[in-house]
């Protein structure tokens, strides 16, 4: 019945300072509802109703917090409250919340933890940004070969309570070297007196704490896992990431790519907290670096001054011809870096899809210039070779351009992501205005 209560009702036991009476509710509630009834609170009220919550629920719920409303739940909470709440969070949680603040306020955290928990935090902390190691957690279930499966299931009963997860149990030496993971299944359903070692056929995945955020995600979507261990050079089991974790990265790299795509900054806060002055720096560089880009296609156009004047109706198709190069690089660069972003090509491809994307293109290219010739042949028959050349190769090169730039980029250790849709059509756009009007000069015979 407690459980039933709507929001209204929440909210006078939150005025009427009725903490027994909400910690018994909320207990009842999903950590992700309790989530979003805070968000939906004042700011007076989502520090006393966080306060009304027991520690276990009340960290659950921090959890499930956008970073910038945990920063802000956290400046309105006491440094004993602040210190209870990082002490109960999940170890990569808080690693989570640490390496995303300012310095200053990471520094005014890791002065409210404990010793052990700041020696933790450090270490997590230590790794590479953008890092498996800044994502996994020390809390997990490992027993050794040699044991029995009824020592094995008396080991997890003991300590599985503090562990991120028991779906999969770790068997590692006595160096603590990895050396298979098994489902609590499979122990469960076997004779207690039967050794773990009968078990293992040594067959796991793992990855490396120091490998880049994305390559765990491939690897748990690649082996079907719900936890993947994390190793360093040596062997050694250091921790474990989990689905959930990967699930967020997965969000927040895609997130960032479609931004990209867009030409924008990625937001790293939600956008209906976003300021003003966040979305203007978000937007503003990439809009002046196109402009640049753009004004040497007016610089192009310029130099074939004389060339228009001459034949005036080589002006009709050229917004046509310039725009169908960009969309056309737009449409093959999307292609790669979603391709590239999946792993289902690798930067070393390039040359191998090269000659693929070079006879589609030309396909394509020759439909379109059949296409404006059909259109030239009425409007402007005197330019008509010149616009059904220029299509075809303004879309072959656009394609070109497109495609390869993704490549590059990898190669050159940047997000192929940058390779938007927009650069791209603004660098097809330059290319196209020379390609045309060189076509037109050799064509018509002018100089």
């Amino acid at each position: 019945m407690l459980s039933s209560l709507l929001k209204p009702e929440i909210l006078e036991l939150v005025r009427a300072r009725e903490w027994s009476v909400l910690r018994d509710v909320l207990s009842d509630w999903p950590a992700q509802e309790v989530a979003d009834l805070i968000l939906e609170l004042e700011k007076d009220e989502r520090v006393l109703l966080f306060r009304g919550l027991s520690r276990e629920v009340a960290a659950e719920v921090f959890s499930h917090l956008a970073l910038e409303q945990q920063d802000h739940l956290l400046r309105d909470l006491t440094d004993a409250e602040t210190r209870r709440l990082l002490s109960d969070l999940p170890p990569d949680d808080r690693t989570a919340l640490l390496e995303e603040l300012p310095g200053q306020a990471t520094q005014r955290l890791l002065n409210l933890l404990d010793p052990d928990d700041l020696k933790e935090a450090r270490w997590l902390l230590g790794y590479p940004e953008e890092s498996v190691g800044r994502l996994m957690t020390p809390d997990y279930v490992a027993i050794h070969p040699d044991w029995t499966i009824g020592d094995a299931l008396q080991h997890v009963r003991r300590f599985g309570r503090d562990s991120e997860t028991i779906n999969r149990v770790f068997v590692v030496d006595r160096g603590w070297r990895l050396l298979d993971d098994l489902e609590l299944r499979w122990l469960i359903l076997e004779e207690p007196d039967v050794l773990v070692r009968d078990l293992m056929d040594g067959s796991f995945a793992s990855v490396s704490a120091f490998a880049d955020r994305e390559v765990a995600v491939s690897l748990i979507r690649k082996y079907d896992q719900t936890v993947l261990p994390v190793i360093d050079s040596g062997g050694v089991l250091l921790g474990i990431v989990t689905v959930d974790d990967l699930l967020d990265v997965q969000e927040e790299e895609a997130t960032e790519d479609f931004h990209l795509a867009g030409s924008v900054e990625p937001l790293r806060q939600s956008f209906r907290e976003a300021g003003l002055g966040l979305l203007y720096r978000r937007r503003i560089g990439w809009l002046v670096a196109l402009v640049l880009v753009n004004f040497f296609s007016g610089a192009a156009i310029s130099r074939y001054e004389d060339t228009i004047q001459a034949v005036v109706a080589l002006t009709i198709f050229l917004p046509l011809l310039i725009g169908s190069g960009g969309n056309a690089g737009a449409q093959a660069s999307t292609l790669m870096v979603r391709a590239l972003a999946t792993g289902d090509v690798g930067a070393g491809d390039w040359l191998r899809l090269l000659g693929r994307e070079l006879a589609v293109a030309a396909a394509i290219g020759a439909t379109m210039a059949m296409a404006v010739a059909a259109v030239g042949a009425i409007q402007a028959p005197e330019v008509l070779v010149v616009v059904s050349m220029t299509m075809f190769i303004v879309v072959v090169v656009g394609s070109l351009i497109g495609m390869s730039a993704p490549f590059v980029l990898a190669r050159l250790g940047v997000d192929p992501a940058v390779a938007s849709a927009p650069l791209i059509t603004s660098v097809a756009d330059v290319t196209g205005v020379l390609i045309y009007f060189t076509i037109a000069n050799w064509y018509l015979g002018l100089s």
